[in-house]
């Protein structure tokens, strides 16, 4: 029901002047109203005893009683009216609706202190003056008499406004806590959608580079595989025959491999959550162990390589050994995917595939030589959507490895990567080493 000394400046006014609301000038007015009339009935009797004429009482009771249409703009000036006008026995509205609007507003609890002491005082002072000439009575009477009037008048109008100040800043307090959470919820809403979208995003990535990495390579050796057919068909039918067989196969594996990826994502929950990562590391394909190819594949991968007429050699440096699923399977890709780009980019030339395992790493490298320009050249032309050497640098990066590619001082093209890769045993050999932890 009351405001402030000062009134907030501004915010949410829908009241003329410094009142926020209409009905709050609505109550102040009818309060200013009907204080006025209750001075202005008041300034007759002071008029007699100050031997003043009757309309100078009236006129000043009219005035000091509208003062009350000020408390919530300056409730100290309305408390020090109503201290002032004390003697003259008048503004006990004025008084008492000042000292709960002066306790309710956000004057310092000082200047409250010492304004209601003196308000009341001066009830005590006046009350005794006017009791002690009414009635002749004992001195203790008059004294509990006044002390009771001066109380009643003060305190209880003090004590409200203090409760509804504090009731009123409360309410405040809670509604900046409510806002302010209701803020942060928002923030988290919006950082929970980013984090989604960014999942989404990753996911799809995860997703496309699977499908490149699948597709590619099969399709690339079978449109290879094809060109050589058409080129024999009618010279050598038993060749022909058997790059017809290695189409089929061909064909078969990479529905297989897309068979799998299908079943991956009508699974449902993918077996890891993803986890937030710092932006500056790409996120490791999250493929569940065992899922994917394996380093003991490559050897068979480029024995279809030779098959589709390439000249590729295979090269292996140090004790082979098993490494974690991710790691096989990454190698794995970024072998695949270095072939493919030879029969894309470099049809008939002599290619050479490096896998070396040396301590807590295993490094791969895949390099071609020129096109030697032969029939092989010839055999299609592959399209490339440029993203293969995206994909093996995400694969790499994300294990934490290393990756290199560029040409060649030579005019050829290698595709290096090396993974960090502590050797593990192998399923087979934890079961006969300890059957309990196997199982």
């Amino acid at each position: 029901m009351t405001g402030t000394g000062a009134e907030r400046a501004g915010a949410g006014r829908a009241g003329p002047l410094w009142w926020e609301r209409r009905r709050s000038a609505a109550l102040d007015i009818g309060l200013g109203a009907v204080s006025s009339l209750e001075c202005a009935l008041e300034g007759v009797g002071f008029a007699r005893d100050a031997s003043v004429p009757v309309a100078v009482g009236v006129l000043f009771g009219l005035v000091v009683g509208a003062t009350l249409v000020l408390r919530r703009r300056w409730p100290v000036a309305v408390v020090l009216v109503g201290i002032a006008v004390t003697p003259a026995v008048m503004g006990f509205l004025l008084a008492i609706v000042g000292l709960y609007t002066l306790a309710a507003s956000e004057v310092p609890r000082r200047v409250t202190a010492v304004l209601a002491s003196m308000s009341l005082a001066g009830s005590f002072v006046v009350t005794y003056v006017r009791t002690q000439g009414d009635v002749d009575a004992e001195r203790g009477y008059v004294m509990v008499l006044s002390a009771f009037m001066a109380v009643a008048l003060t305190v209880p109008p003090v004590l409200l406004g203090l409760y509804i100040g504090a009731r009123r800043r409360l309410m405040e307090s809670l509604q900046e806590r409510a806002d302010s959470l209701e803020r942060e919820l928002s923030l988290l809403a919006d950082r929970a959608e980013e984090r989604a979208e960014w999942a989404r995003t990753e996911e799809r990535t995860r997703i496309a580079r699977e499908m490149h990495d699948v597709v590619a390579h099969r399709v690339s050796l079978m449109v290879v595989h094809a060109a050589a057919l058409e080129a024999v068909a009618g010279k050598d039918p038993v060749k022909a025959a058997r790059n017809a067989a290695l189409v089929g196969d061909m064909g078969r594996q990479a529905l297989t491999e897309l068979r799998e990826m299908l079943g991956v994502l009508r699974a449902g929950e993918p077996k890891r959550p993803p986890v937030a990562r710092p932006a500056a590391v790409p996120a490791a394909p999250p493929d569940a162990p065992g899922d994917g190819p394996a380093l003991a594949e490559i050897e068979a991968l480029v024995g279809q390589s030779r098959a589709a007429g390439m000249a590729v050699v295979l090269e292996v440096h140090g004790a082979v050994r098993g490494y974690p699923p991710e790691v096989e399977q990454t190698a794995f890709r970024v072998v695949q995917e270095a072939l493919t780009n030879c029969h894309k980019h470099a049809a008939g030339a002599a290619v050479t595939v490096r896998l070396a395992h040396r301590g807590a790493e295993v490094a791969m490298q895949v390099e071609n030589g020129l096109p030697d320009g032969g029939p092989g050249c010839a055999a299609a032309a592959l399209p490339s959507g440029g993203n293969g050497l995206v994909g093996m640098r995400e694969r790499v990066l994300g294990l934490g490895g290393v990756f290199v590619s560029g040409p060649t001082d030579a005019g050829g093209f290698r595709v290096s990567a090396v993974l960090p890769a502590p050797p593990v045993a192998s399923v087979r050999d934890r079961a006969e080493a300890d059957p309990e932890e196997a199982a």
